[in-house]
């Protein structure tokens, strides 16, 4: 059973094996607490199913094992073999499936924040280049991308900048992409040559329906503004920005990228519900992973998901501990290696109930 489950699987669904026959036994032997009665049905009703895949794997890997030994001597026994490693393959990923549901929030489409971090004129330039790769990579898969807000840099790129990814699995594309992104390299500010290190916060949000998402509007307060652009000059003679405070949680979101207020406000309460959505589904369940908190942290140069090294031509993901020595085509929007090593990671640790 190894060649297709690591040995922490099989003790995982080993123990369920051994779980679902306790539930059974306590239930055969009947009792008057008709809560515990109905507490039981549900666990059983949790286990039973994939406890019967993997008893089924069992015996299917049990009889490619004996078809494939005797085909060697028994021709006839080959098609066989070939029947039984197929339904093994199927039964495989069966099991994967049940054990590890895939994420609700997979097929929707996605607010992307980027923010200028450790590094001054250099970071927001930064984000300016991480916009840009997103972009790319957001055409790649045919995804259309959408400004919500941006706060421009006076020496280039942005101090913030807020944009929606709109296509069906936009989320599970994007959704590894949360945290400290660094980069070390010659800026274009640098007159001496010197290699420097910035850093720029990435946080990936699904965008949510009004349904959702638990928010009183009584609990908003809105302000409006005139926009701002490089330095905090005034760019326009209307107060069309606008400020959303959610009173109860301090959550801010600005917007002001829109000539009219109306879009402006539409678009911030667009942000507004998918921090909200984030903040409710981390207090639910009481995990940080996903929480746009705990993907950009502080912002310092320490705290990094990723490396961008520009002298090396390398990016260097942290979480994986993989190296791809092709910069120039992942600044282009080349991150399918990254997001599908992230993906098979993230899908071996939940199995591994990590």
């Amino acid at each position: 059973m190894t060649d297709f489950l690591d040995q922490a699987l099989i003790a995982r669904l080993e123990m369920m094996v051994a779980a679902l026959a306790q539930v059974e036994e306590e239930m055969a032997a009947g009792g008057d607490d008709p809560s515990r009665y109905a507490e039981l049905g549900k666990r059983h009703s949790d286990l039973a199913p994939v406890v019967d895949l993997y008893r089924r794997l069992q015996a299917a890997a049990t009889d490619r094992a004996d078809a494939a030994s005797l085909a060697d001597t028994e021709p006839d026994f080959a098609d066989l073999a070939r029947e039984k490693a197929e339904e093994v393959a199927e039964l495989t990923s069966a099991l994967r499936t049940e054990l590890n549901p895939a994420d609700p929030n997979d097929q929707k489409d996605v607010i992307l924040e980027v923010r200028a971090a450790a590094g001054g004129d250099e970071a927001a330039i930064w984000a300016g280049d991480l916009l840009r790769m997103y972009e790319r990579y957001a055409e790649r898969h045919g995804f259309k991308l959408e400004s919500m807000d941006s706060s421009e840099s006076e020496a280039g790129g942005f101090s913030k900048v807020t944009v929606a990814v709109k296509g069906r699995g936009a989320f599970s594309r994007f959704k590894y992409e949360g945290g400290v992104h660094r980069v070390q390299r010659v800026p274009r500010t640098e007159a001496q040559g010197r290699v420097h290190t910035s850093t720029a916060t990435v946080a990936v949000l699904p965008e949510v329906d009004a349904v959702d998402v638990e928010l009183d509007l009584n609990d908003v307060r809105v302000d409006v503004y005139r926009s701002q652009g490089p330095g905090g000059q005034s760019v326009n003679t209307t107060d069309s920005a606008v400020r959303l405070t959610h009173v109860p949680t301090g959550l801010v979101v600005t917007c002001q990228d829109e000539k009219s207020q109306l879009q402006n406000k539409e678009k911030a309460f667009r942000i507004l519900r998918a921090r909200l959505y984030q903040a409710q589904a981390e207090a639910r369940d009481a995990e940080l992973s996903g929480a746009r908190r705990a993907q950009v942290g502080t912002g310092e140069r320490s705290e990094k998901i990723r490396t961008y090294n520009y002298k090396e031509s390398r990016v260097t993901d942290h979480r994986l501990s993989l190296t791809i020595r092709r910069l120039d085509q992942v600044l282009e929007g080349d991150l399918d290696e990254l997001v599908s090593a992230m993906a098979t990671k993230d899908e071996a640790d939940r199995l591994a109930g990590a």
